[in-house]
């Protein structure tokens, strides 16, 4: 058993985290500053806990506090999950500067935390569908220089340069999963990252769905499942293991095809209308991880389709708008 901090708990891939993370006996400390994180997605953590006398509890505190600080020396955790972040890639267009200060300075601040508290191993979620811009050769190596071409890239990728230098100067361990286009359950529907989600729930509300571009964008998806297992993969391994390891699945799927494959899972859809790319997005992307599999025995294992319909399975219930709503949404 060990003692764990997330920050980002209440959010998306935190959430699934923390219950995996309890699920395996650990002790587990959430933080989240519910600025986009949803406390209901604790509830199941918090009812695992209620049942079995688990150790869990939330922080409500942003990583960039002095209390946050103080908090990681209470703790004392055996490992911090670091995924807090500002995740739209259009909001850090509009406001670089918040979107620093989230995914720079919060990095840092996490860092110094550990630093002062002695704590050694770091799993940081780094950006794997921005990390390397518009790539030649796919899928795409960790070897390939970095290349971010927007303010969410740039920031994240800040982040893996100053585990890198709190690594040489502390001895801390960092492992940063560089992470490909994440979807499945809890994902925000109604927010503008997470394709399949905010797809999902405006089919099933019989709303339209608007394509940016032309539909033949590429991306790498990856289920929530698999990327929680590539956390705790990362969390248990020796202090020896660190770097940068992409998270995804090797294969690029287009948005139309992604409209499609939800289509059928709700039940048929109307086909979508297109409007222009966005600003700062790359046109195709893909992970290669064969060194996630060969250093720290990790591999995808939910196939686009299967993953796509447990997604919508889950939406089912979550989702509440009514179609004229969702539309000024």
């Amino acid at each position: 058993m060990m003692r764990a901090l997330v920050t980002g708990a209440a959010g998306f891939i935190g959430s699934n985290l923390v219950d995996r993370l309890l699920a395996d006996g650990h002790q587990v400390v959430g933080v989240d500053n519910l600025s986009t994180g949803v406390a209901t997605n604790l509830d199941d953590a918090r009812a695992h806990s209620a049942i079995t006398g688990a150790s869990f509890e939330l922080s409500i505190l942003d990583v960039t506090s002095a209390e946050f600080v103080e908090l990681v020396a209470a703790t004392a955790p055996d490992a911090v999950y670091h995924l807090a972040a500002q995740v739209d890639l259009r909001a850090s267009v509009l406001d670089p500067r918040h979107d620093a200060s989230c995914n720079v300075l919060g990095t840092i601040n996490v860092l110094e935390a550990c630093r002062l508290s002695g704590v050694r191993k770091i799993v940081y979620a780094a950006s794997g569908g921005s990390r390397y811009g518009a790539p030649l050769e796919l899928p795409v190596k960790e070897k390939t220089r970095p290349d971010p071409l927007s303010p969410y890239a740039a920031a994240k990728y800040a982040g893996e340069i100053y585990l890198r230098a709190y690594s040489d100067m502390y001895g801390i361990a960092p492992i940063n999963l560089a992470l490909a286009n994440v979807y499945g359950p809890r994902q925000n529907p109604h927010g503008e990252a997470g394709v399949i989600a905010v797809f999902g729930s405006r089919m099933l509300c019989g709303a339209e769905v608007t394509i940016f571009g032309d539909g033949t964008a590429t991306r790498d998806y990856v289920f929530v499942a698999d990327v929680v297992e590539a956390f705790v993969r990362a969390g248990r391994a020796p202090v020896t293991t660190v770097g940068t390891y992409n998270i995804g699945t090797g294969q690029q799927t287009t948005t139309a095809e992604v409209h499609r494959l939800i289509a059928a899972a709700v039940g048929g859809a109307p086909p979508p209308r297109h409007a222009p790319g966005k600003t700062g997005e790359v046109h195709a992307i893909a992970l290669d991880v064969s060194k996630a599999e060969k250093e720290l025995g990790w591999k995808p294992r939910v196939q686009i389709a299967a993953g796509i319909r447990e997604t919508v399975c889950w939406l089912r219930g979550a989702v509440d708008l009514e179609p004229a709503e969702l539309a000024k949404a």
